[in-house]
């Protein structure tokens, strides 16, 4: 929280999502309530009235805001900021029953994923090549926060997450639901060549350290991306991409 200069609390960041992209896709899903949008004095352009129009038919209360006042958020506002309810995550039992209403099911599990932006670009693939959902963990992991939201371009509008306590007790829980589990590791069966049974769930490591031991070993098999040199792994956000898009066409 910050305070203003009456000593009155005012809204903490973490409530505030700002960027065109971002606002606006969190507009289209309509899944956080909105309590109002702000709208720099000096914003123009077809993004800035297609976000002002679907505000306003959903009723939500349009703000027109001096420009240094959503500078105070962040210099890369792009002159919109939306004030909304914090992010809702999804109990794990429903997550796996909305995914199973797929002809093959998929879901990706996130081990420990500590960087904002990697999380935000993961949860974009997943959007954009068709996971029916992400699990992430409580501790030693980032969360879903206005970077995430901003970095996966508003997409954690669009997917069902789950925030767990023990992401190996949730494996467990998927197993006992017929998921098979892969991790994405160095070593594994070559992911060209993978016949991937589903419903499926897909582990990937954090960044640096990859797949825990104990997570690793409640894995039902490996996966890897063949490269052509011995270069340093792919970064998580990178390899989840080449991941799912080959999920997508097994699909």
């Amino acid at each position: 929280m910050y305070k203003n200069r009456n000593n009155r609390k005012e809204l903490s960041f973490e409530n505030i999502i700002y960027g065109r992209n971002s606002v606006l896709e969190l507009l289209k899903a309509g899944k956080r309530a909105v309590n109002k949008l702000m709208v720099s004095q000096t914003a123009r352009g077809s993004a800035i009235s297609e976000i002002i129009n679907l505000a306003k038919h959903k009723g939500i209360a349009v703000h027109s805001v001096p420009p240094e006042k959503l500078d105070r958020f962040s210099e890369r506002s792009q002159g919109v900021a939306v004030e909304v309810s914090p992010t809702e995550y999804v109990e794990l039992e429903d997550l796996i029953k909305q995914s199973k209403r797929s002809p093959k099911p998929l879901l990706v599990i996130l081990d420990g994923i500590e960087d904002p932006h990697n999380l935000g670009a993961i949860i974009r693939n997943c959007v954009a090549f068709g996971a029916d959902g992400a699990i992430i963990p409580k501790w030693r992991a980032v969360g879903v926060n206005e970077t995430v939201s901003r970095a996966s371009s508003g997409a954690v509008e669009h997917i069902s997450i789950s925030k767990v306590a023990n992401v190996n007790q949730a494996i467990d829980l998927l197993k006992e639901n017929n998921f098979w589990i892969a991790g994405a590791e160095n070593g594994g069966q070559s992911l060209e060549d993978a016949d991937l049974p589903f419903p499926l769930a897909v582990i990937i490591g954090s960044e640096g350290f990859g797949l825990h031991n104990l997570t690793k070993k409640h894995c039902d098999f490996l996966i890897s991306i063949p490269q052509k040199t011995a270069i340093s792994s792919l970064n998580a956000s990178c390899a989840s991409a080449v991941i799912l898009y080959e999920f997508s066409k097994k699909r």
